[in-house]
C-alpha cells in the first residue's frame, strides 16, 4: 500500500493533547450560531484542544485562501502562539486552499468534510462500517494527492518501483483507484447479502420500520425503548454509524423490524451518501420512516429540511413519514400528544424516549399504521 497524507485521519489517539484552531466564517447566513453551535459539538467529539476560533464576514470565499489575507494573518498568530497541529474550517475548501493554507500556516488543515470523515472513522465498529469509511476517505483523498509531496516533479522511474517515466503522483493515483475499485467490490458483496435479507423479510411480510432523524436527536434512545436493547446511545453528535435491526411487537401484533441508523447533518458529504448507500437502503425500502426530531431545538424545522434533503438524495423521500418530537421532557408544560391531519390520520406525537412518556401513544400509532400485522393475528385465533 502506498504512503498517503494523513489530512484525512486528522487526530491521531492522542487527539485529546492536540491544539486545533477553528474558522467559522459568516457569509451572511441566517443560521449562523446555530452552525456554529454544531461545529463546536462536531470537534469535540474528536477530543481535540480547542485553543481559539476564529471569525469573519464575508461577502464571498477568497479564490486562494478560502480566507481574505488578514484574516489568514489571524489564523497563522493563533496557530504559532497556541502550537496547533490542526486548523478547522467550518467550510468546504478546495484541494487548492486546502494546499496554500496549509503552505502559509505551516500545519494540516481540514475542511468541514475531512472532519466528519475522521469522525465516522472513528465511530465505525462493524467491518461493514469500516469499508465504507474508508471509501468516502479514499474518494475524498483522490482528489487532494497533490498535497504535502515535495518529490511529485521528479520522475521516479526504477525497475521494482514503478513504470518508467511514471511520477509519484500517478502511481499514487493508480494504486488510490485500486484500493477504491477493491472496496467497491467487497461492498457490494455486503449489499448482495443486504438484498437477501431484505427480500426475506419481504417474502415474510414482515414490515420495516426505519428511525431516521438528525445527528444527536435521541434516535438510538428511541431504539433501546421499543426493542428493550442495549444499542450504543451517547449525548454526541454521530453515536450510531453502524445500523442495528430488531424485531420487535406492538400489544399484541405481529412483529415489526425497527431499523436504527446513521443520524443526518447539514450539508452531510457526498462521499459519504454514496459510500453509505448500501447502509441506508434499510431506510429506503422501509414501509414507514418515524423521523426523530429534537423538540427543543430553536430550529428543529430547519433540521427537519435537512433530514429531508438527504431523505431525497438516497429516493427515501415519497415514504411515508410519522413525525416524532423527542426530548419533551426539556420543555416545560409540554405533555405526551399526538395530532392527527385532516382525514384523521396520526402524523405526529410528542413524547420522551429518555424518560418513555407517549411510547404508549407511539405503539398505538404502529398498530393504526399496520393493521394486518393485528389481522394477522386475529386470524390464528
Amino acid at each position: 500500500m502506498f504512503d498517503r497524507p494523513d489530512s484525512n485521519a486528522a487526530f491521531e489517539e492522542n487527539a485529546e493533547q492536540e491544539s486545533v484552531v477553528l474558522v467559522h466564517l459568516d457569509f451572511n447566513d441566517r443560521s449562523f450560531d446555530e452552525t456554529q453551535q454544531e461545529f463546536l459539538e462536531l470537534v469535540n467529539s474528536t477530543g481535540a484542544n480547542i485553543s481559539a476560533v476564529v471569525h469573519g464576514k464575508r461577502q464571498r470565499p477568497d479564490s486562494k485562501y478560502f480566507a481574505g489575507t488578514g484574516k489568514v494573518e489571524e489564523i497563522a498568530e493563533l496557530v504559532s502562539a497556541n502550537d496547533a497541529a490542526v486548523v478547522i474550517f467550518n467550510h468546504e475548501l478546495s484541494p487548492s486552499q486546502e494546499r496554500n493554507l496549509e503552505q502559509r500556516l505551516k500545519c494540516r488543515v481540514l475542511g468541514r468534510t475531512g472532519l466528519i470523515l475522521d469522525i465516522f472513522a472513528r465511530r465505525a465498529r462493524s467491518h461493514e462500517g469500516k469499508l465504507q469509511v474508508e471509501l468516502a476517505q479514499l474518494q475524498h483523498l483522490s482528489t487532494r494527492l497533490v498535497r504535502g509531496w515535495t518529490h511529485l516533479e521528479r520522475q521516479k522511474g526504477g525497475i521494482g518501483l514503478r513504470g518508467p517515466g511514471e511520477t509519484q503522483l500517478e502511481t499514487d493515483r493508480r494504486l488510490l483507484g485500486q484500493r477504491i475499485k477493491s472496496l467497491k467490490k467487497r461492498l457490494e458483496k455486503v449489499r448482495s447479502q443486504r438484498d437477501q435479507g431484505r427480500r426475506s423479510r419481504q417474502r415474510a411480510g414482515v414490515p420495516v420500520v426505519s428511525l431516521v432523524g438528525y445527528t444527536n436527536v435521541g434516535k438510538s434512545t428511541l431504539f433501546n425503548r421499543m426493542t428493550a436493547s442495549d444499542v450504543y446511545a451517547d449525548d454526541r453528535l454521530f453515536a450510531t454509524l453502524d445500523p442495528t435491526l430488531r424485531r420487535f411487537r406492538i400489544a399484541d401484533t405481529e412483529p415489526l423490524i425497527l431499523a436504527d441508523t446513521v443520524g443526518f447533518i447539514r450539508q452531510l458529504p457526498h462521499d459519504l451518501v454514496e459510500s453509505f448507500s448500501s447502509t441506508l437502503e434499510e431506510t429506503r425500502d422501509a414501509s414507514l420512516l418515524l423521523h426523530v426530531v429534537d423538540a427543543a431545538a430553536v430550529d428543529r424545522d430547519e433540521l427537519m429540511k435537512h433530514v429531508d434533503e438527504v431523505l431525497q438524495q438516497i429516493g427515501a423521500d415519497e415514504l411515508p413519514q410519522l413525525i416524532i418530537y423527542n426530548k419533551i421532557d426539556r420543555l416545560e408544560n409540554v405533555q405526551p400528544k399526538l395530532e392527527r391531519d385532516q382525514q384523521g390520520k396520526i402524523r405526529r406525537i410528542w413524547l420522551s424516549a429518555h424518560t418513555g412518556e407517549g411510547l404508549d401513544l407511539l405503539r398505538l400509532a404502529l398498530q393504526e399504521y399496520f393493521p394486518e400485522q393485528l389481522l394477522a393475528i386475529e386470524s390464528v385465533n
